[in-house]
């Protein structure tokens, strides 16, 4: 299996914008990428968006990447990211 960690740099002013956008992809992703074990947005207490991520393999994470649904969310991100997200990939491990 393979874990994702992406820390989201949303503008600000647009964190309710973004939350629509990514909340609807996060359903998309759930409904539709079974080897998608995990795709769940996250907030701290400091308003910063991490997306939690677990795929059965390379296969199902290049599926996401690929996806129409992820293809499709990219336009509607436009305008609400401050920057480059952060990701981080590992391998779980046990």
């Amino acid at each position: 299996m393979l874990a994702v960690i992406a820390k989201l740099n949303v503008k600000e002013g647009s964190e309710a914008a973004f939350e629509e956008v990514m909340l609807d992809l996060a359903a998309k992703v759930n409904a539709n990428e079974p080897g998608c074990h995990l795709y769940k947005l996250c907030k701290d207490a400091d308003g910063n968006y991490t997306v939690m991520e677990l795929y059965e393999d390379e296969a199902a994470m290049a599926a996401h990447g690929q996806s129409e649904h992820f293809k499709a969310a990219g336009a509607g991100f436009k305008g609400l990211m401050g920057g480059a997200p952060e990701i981080i990939r590992m391998e779980v491990v046990g």
